[in-house]
């Protein structure tokens, strides 16, 4: 792959595509307002502990064939209307939620996840996540994850993700411009709702492939990336690779 000159000597090569000259990077170099990041697969790894208890309920269901796997970054509501009757959704997220609630095994902080949230400013940071409050705080907790002050919660907002409505609402709880404010996400749907709200997008290979994820920025983990603190916001910086890992190019 062939980099721009501003790439070759940071670290960012691996991760950086060609650029027209004079085209500015949409994410690194960038002065952003504030950071919003998804919480399963972005920040902890929940995903034993998710497909457990979907599973659990997809036996319980009969669903056999019909249940394909989680669908990560999609609201509970709409995986279930699409395998159930409408008469049977409200019990079947009453379900699905008990079972994740208490299924809380293997849960643990992803790499450089708390060391980037921790970098930010309390006013330039949120977590935007699909799951409700309870579920989001027991998980935070199984890992062991301080949560910011802003948190937005599937209840909080009429629509979830892809929709915009999420990431509109926490960089309203924050007194910022979403257009100003770049998402990290782990999963299509999530980075679709980040794009519609206006944000620069950061994808975080996990629950999906680099190949899957339509962002600004494609990196393998949270350890690739770093902040630095300006006086009108925050910009990214990539962190060389290890010398024994292989490179993943962004698409």
């Amino acid at each position: 792959m062939t980099t721009p000159d501003h790439a070759r000597d940071d670290g960012s090569a691996d991760l950086i595509d060609s650029l027209p000259e004079g085209q500015a990077h949409p994410v690194i170099g960038r002065v952003f307002q504030g950071v919003l990041f998804d919480m399963d697969g972005t920040l902890v790894d929940s995903t034993m502990a998710v497909n457990r208890s979907w599973r659990q309920w997809s036996d319980e269901m009969g669903l056999g064939a019909l249940f394909a796997g989680v669908q990560h970054g999609r609201p509970a509501r709409e995986m279930v209307a699409d395998l159930v009757s409408a008469d049977q959704v409200e019990a079947s997220i009453l379900r699905v939620t008990e079972l994740e609630l208490a299924d809380t095994d293997n849960i643990a902080i992803l790499p450089g996840a708390a060391e980037l949230m921790g970098s930010l400013p309390e006013e330039r940071r949120a977590i935007v996540t699909s799951c409700s409050h309870d579920l989001c705080r027991i998980r935070l907790a199984a890992a062991g994850f301080e949560a910011p002050a802003v948190v937005v919660t599937i209840e909080d907002t009429a629509k979830g993700k892809p929709a915009p409505d999420p990431f509109l609402e926490a960089a309203d709880r924050l007194g910022l411009d979403a257009r100003q404010c770049v998402v990290i996400e782990d999963a299509p749907a999530g980075l679709a709702a980040g794009r519609a709200a206006g944000c620069a997008t950061i994808g975080v290979v996990g629950t999906h492939s680099a190949a899957e994820l339509d962002a600004d920025l494609v990196v393998p983990s949270l350890d690739r990336l770093r902040i630095e603190l300006h006086d009108h916001g925050v910009v990214f910086v990539i962190v060389p690779e290890p010398a024994e890992t292989g490179p993943i190019s962004a698409g």
